[in-house]
């Protein structure tokens, strides 16, 4: 049975992935700010998380998935952060998802088994240098999720994937030449970068009926970086 899947984001990196993965199975919303690279055979919401409000007019009822998928990687020392950075960072990753699903939440209630997929960091388990603004924010997604998955249960499902560095777009300043590819990748036990499909596959299972026992959980997608080393 087709369900009605929302996403924040979409329009590029591990978000396009997903779409091109289950847009031919099921109906998919994508609210973000550009349409370009999306398959005709999705609903596009025109929507920036930063400054507009979500119009639960543009899409069903009953939503049976929302993943939130907008993000940032601002990497620099403590003491060079403003406060500005930290507030900047804390409302794409936090405030954002939290306006997007307090617009939704009635949509998903009405599902029968609805589930939300959110996203963190490796770092907020491992701690690394120069991560303190992103790992603030995605530290707080972590507490929320729980929280949630507590309080919206049964109905509702909340999981969260804690990635390493993925090959998108928003990472491209980290991998943009042969060097820094390597270099990264040999950090993995596994000795690559991630793909946006090894994200996308986790999400697909998480919004389907095969992960129907698992909830409040924040899954590490990051060849083994947060729990092995092999240096």
């Amino acid at each position: 049975m087709k369900k009605n899947i929302l996403l924040i984001g979409g329009s590029s990196g591990i978000g396009l992935s997903l779409v091109n993965q289950i847009s031919q199975d099921h109906n998919v919303y994508a609210a973000c700010r550009s349409s370009n690279s999306l398959p005709e055979n999705v609903n596009y919401i025109n929507y920036d998380v930063l400054n507009d409000e979500l119009d639960s007019s543009s899409f069903p009822e009953t939503i049976d998935s929302f993943i939130y998928l907008p993000g940032s990687i601002n990497l620099r020392p403590f003491k060079s952060l403003s406060i500005e950075s930290f507030k900047e960072d804390l409302e794409i990753n936090f405030i954002g998802l939290i306006k997007s699903l307090k617009s939704v939440l009635k949509n998903l209630t009405a599902s029968n088994s609805a589930s939300i997929v959110l996203f963190s960091t490796v770092a907020v388990q491992r701690g690394m240098p120069f991560h303190s603004s992103v790992s603030s924010s995605k530290g707080a997604i972590e507490g929320l999720a729980k929280s949630l998955a507590a309080e919206l249960s049964p109905k509702i499902r909340v999981n969260v994937i804690a990635p390493s560095l993925v090959n998108t777009p928003l990472a491209n300043r980290f991998l943009n030449n042969d060097i820094k590819i390597e270099k990264s990748a040999n950090r993995h036990p596994l000795k690559r970068i991630g793909s946006a499909s090894d994200i996308a596959n986790l999400i697909d299972y998480l919004i389907s009926d095969k992960s129907s026992w698992i909830t409040g959980q924040i899954i590490a997608v990051d060849g083994g970086l947060s729990t092995i080393d092999t240096n």
